[in-house]
């Protein structure tokens, strides 16, 4: 069942029992108020009742605030799979990424680490960001073009480089 229907499931039940429990306290008050209490069996079996309906209330408060808080509170079963999902396609991204750069050397790390960081970075920009000559760069993500790590995409007199969509 969704968390917000068996919210205001578990609420509703929650008031009718209080309803039922106050109720209850009322007529105990009431024959409490009728024998005036003296220290007789019947007012004893009076009183240990009304200690047991004021647990009841406390039981009874407990399952309205579980009811509250599925209602309002509790995420979705959907949204956490989602962002369980999420998580995992990160974790994966991540590693992948991990597992490319094991094979390149420090400043083609730079580079593409440069890139990762912000997708659309223009060559200009890369080449300050990875602390790089120009012809560096530029040899540097022609190999990656070869590999199809990177796109490249004209911008005025200089490009923008994009990773490509499998990587």
């Amino acid at each position: 069942m969704e968390n917000k229907k068996l919210g205001f499931v578990i609420l509703s039940i929650s008031v009718v029992a209080s309803i039922l429990a106050f109720g209850f306290m009322g007529v105990l008050g009431k024959q409490t108020g009728a024998l005036q209490c003296y220290p007789t069996n019947e007012c004893q079996r009076v009183e240990s009742l009304l200690g047991l309906s004021h647990i009841a209330v406390g039981l009874i408060s407990f399952i309205g605030a579980l009811g509250i808080y599925l209602l309002f509170f509790s995420t979705s079963e959907e949204a956490i799979l989602k962002r369980l999902e999420e998580e995992k396609n990160m974790k994966i991204e991540q590693d992948k990424f991990e597992l490319i750069s094991k094979a390149m050397d420090d400043n083609e790390k730079k580079v593409l680490k440069a890139i990762k960081e912000q997708n659309g970075i223009t060559q200009s920009t890369l080449k300050f960001r990875a602390d790089l000559s120009k012809a560096k760069v530029s040899q540097i993500l022609a190999d990656f073009e070869k590999k199809q790590l990177i796109k490249r995409e004209a911008k005025g007199k200089t490009y923008s480089v994009y990773l490509t969509e499998n990587f």
